[in-house]
């Protein structure tokens, strides 16, 4: 039995799941959002699974024999907080979150409560050094 992988990139409209977020300042900061990530990366908001709008992607394959494909970066405005996604195992990240405004971190995601909490010029360097260390890891993409 293969592994199956959750999160794929589907044609799905970004904006009407952003239509479909139920509070209108997280609506408004998914859009000002897609333009950051879009300027930034060069690459289109596409949805990953039901919930994640991600930008360009990257093809994985782990010691373990695991593959799949993910999204270079992306965000996810949730119910409690956006989650922000970036590259996974960039030890560089932290110095730049440090400068970065109002946040939580998880396992893979930073979390914040709203765009008007954080520095954007900073937000625009870490998607940038998440791109370009993907990049590197992953030179086939």
């Amino acid at each position: 039995m293969s592994y199956q992988q959750k999160t794929k990139e589907t044609d799905n409209s970004v904006v009407e799941f952003i239509e479909s977020v139920e509070n209108p300042k997280k609506r408004e900061d998914a859009y000002k959002l897609i333009d950051i990530f879009s300027e930034t990366t060069g690459f289109e908001a596409k949805m990953w699974g039901p919930s994640i709008i991600g930008f360009g992607s990257y093809h994985y394959k782990y010691d373990s024999g695991h593959e799949g494909d993910a999204p270079l970066v992306g965000f996810s405005p949730r119910k409690a907080k956006i989650s922000l996604y970036f590259a996974p195992g960039d030890s560089k990240r932290e110095d730049l979150l440090k400068e970065f405004g109002k946040h939580t971190t998880g396992k893979g995601c930073v979390y914040i409560n709203k765009v008007a909490d954080i520095d954007i010029a900073v937000l625009q360097s870490i998607i940038t050094q998440s791109v370009q260390f993907l990049q590197a890891a992953y030179p086939n993409s």
